[in-house]
């Protein structure tokens, strides 16, 4: 069907594939725990445009560039370390924050201050962009259940990124009502928000230290 050969096994392979933890689903949890479904969609949002661009990239032979040329790798692979070491210091930085004002108690009614916009959706774009590893992923995975004789593999692809996206939705729809329900605990108990938060952001820094010692 459509150039495709043992879909069902690449259902599997998705699903578990997807139920891993990695830097995009956990952002979009953080998010929909600290700022409500609205924002945590906005994440996803991101998630999804990027991996979007990244399944286009493969299915145009990007990965391909990328794994034979070295240097471009490197510089790829950088900046996506840097970008997730850099989000891992400010999250732990607003950690920080939250645990020396834990015990501060704000008048209800009273007007609070805004902390500086987060953009979930671009930040949620840039941490899925910047991870070459994600682009060698979808070649690598997709190229294994299209058929090479098939006349039109571009439609191969497509199709098997709109079942990708299926999935992604699903998967992040659940963590994005699930983060909800933690989002109140969260409100009135400022210390395990802190806590919960330096534990995402060393969790971000370990990525980027995984990611600048992968190689091509």
């Amino acid at each position: 069907m459509l150039g495709i050969t043992d879909l069902s096994t690449y259902l599997i392979g998705l699903v578990l594939i997807i139920l891993l933890p990695g830097p995009n689903s956990l952002y979009v949890l953080s998010v929909a725990a600290r700022k409500g479904v609205g924002d945590g969609y906005r994440a996803a949002a991101g998630v999804w445009a990027g991996d979007t661009v990244l399944m286009v990239l493969s299915a145009a032979g990007v990965a391909s560039l990328l794994q034979a040329n070295e240097f471009a790798f490197g510089v790829v692979k950088y900046l996506g370390a840097g970008y997730l070491g850099w989000l891992a210091i400010s999250m732990m930085r607003s950690a920080w924050s939250m645990w020396r004002t834990r015990r501060d108690l704000v008048a209800e009614g009273a007007p609070q201050l805004s902390p500086r916009r987060e953009r979930p959706f671009r930040r949620a774009l840039v941490i899925s962009l910047l991870n070459p590893k994600a682009i060698l992923f979808f070649v690598a995975f997709f190229v294994q259940f299209v058929d090479p004789a098939y006349a039109s593999p571009a439609l191969s692809f497509l199709f098997l990124g709109i079942l990708a996206q299926i999935a992604s939705a699903t998967y992040l729809s659940v963590l994005i009502f699930g983060g909800t329900r933690l989002s109140e605990a969260f409100r009135k108990r400022r210390g395990v928000s802190a806590g919960a938060t330096s534990a995402v952001g060393a969790v971000f820094l370990g990525f980027a230290v995984k990611l600048s010692l992968t190689s091509s």
